[in-house]
């Protein structure tokens, strides 16, 4: 009699399919154990709910920061310190600058100073801005135009603002244009340079993968190199904000009417102490907060560039 025997074959599919299924089975257990365990990362919803209490206690640090800035200069101005290298003999404490503060804040006067100078500041550095980012980027993508232009720019560049008065007043047919032409020139050199660097830094194969994939020059410029050299150009944008100030403080000494410059200037001829210090103080507010806009719309217009957090 022949004996049949079962195959066995199937066997080992059998076998193995259910032992996927039970590996299957386990995986989501075992994942759901490594979420809950406590060496893992905090989600990135945490870390955003302790933010505005960090964010809190740097602002708070900050305005300490200033306040002890002030407290020490309150000292040493009624001390009538002497250092020997710096002396504070006769330099206005901060209380005379707030009464000369409460009396130019009463006086129609203040708006005069900060609409001409907000108006100067603002035309050059909008000028600048353009003329800065458009020659930046041509001279970042062309070897020609760098050849060409950047020599010139490069003579011009550590020419001071002061340097510029009297030629700009033989340029210019009026003096409000001669100092926007100083201006201008003070915020022009750092857009134009962190514009090209900008180009230049832009990750070489973004640029070869675009060319690969059939961009075209303009949507390759426009989508590619704009766009990674946009962080440098706002940073450059800041800093001409505050030397467009310096440069424009720098003119209104010389040859204006009404500016926070020219305030400040008058200040010292007439020797009123505590509005010189007080002038200053609205230069280096001015150009805060201006460079502070500068650099809020830079951040809304890259979202996609955030810096790395410092560590404490």
């Amino acid at each position: 009699m022949t004996m049949v025997s079962e195959p066995s074959a199937p066997a080992g599919p059998a076998l193995g399919s259910r032992a996927r299924r039970a590996t299957l089975a386990r995986a989501p257990a075992s994942a759901a154990g490594r979420r809950a365990s406590p060496a893992s990362p905090a989600p990135a919803g945490a870390v955003r709910e302790r933010r505005p209490g960090r964010d809190l206690r740097r602002a708070g640090l900050r305005a300490l920061s200033a306040a002890a800035c002030v407290a020490l200069w309150q000292w040493a101005a009624a001390s009538r310190a002497d250092l020997g290298v710096v002396s504070f003999v006769n330099v206005p404490a901060p209380t005379d600058v707030l009464v000369a503060a409460r009396e130019l804040f009463a006086s129609p006067k203040l708006w005069l100073h900060l609409q001409n100078s907000l108006l100067r500041a603002l035309a050059g550095f909008v000028a600048a801005g353009v003329t800065g980012v458009v020659l930046g980027l041509v001279i970042g993508r062309s070897r020609l135009a760098e050849d060409t232009l950047l020599p010139p720019l490069e003579l011009l560049r550590p020419i001071p603002g002061v340097a510029w008065i009297p030629l700009a007043i033989l340029m210019f047919p009026s003096a409000e244009m001669s100092m926007i032409f100083i201006t201008y020139m003070g915020a022009l050199f750092p857009i134009l340079l962190a514009t090209i660097h900008g180009v230049g830094g832009v990750d070489p194969r973004l640029i070869a993968s675009s060319r690969s994939l059939g961009a075209r020059p303009f949507r390759l410029f426009l989508e590619v190199v704009l766009p990674g050299a946009l962080p440098s150009i706002i940073t450059g944008m800041s800093i001409g904000m505050g030397t467009s100030w310096f440069c424009l403080v720098t003119a209104e000494m010389i040859g204006g009417q009404y500016g926070i410059g020219y305030f400040t200037w008058e200040s010292y001829n007439l020797q009123r102490y505590p509005d010189i210090v007080l002038g200053m103080l609205l230069i280096g507010l001015l150009g805060m907060l201006s460079s502070a806009l500068v650099q809020r719309v830079g951040a809304w217009l890259t979202p996609w560039h955030r810096p790395e957090e410092k560590s404490r």
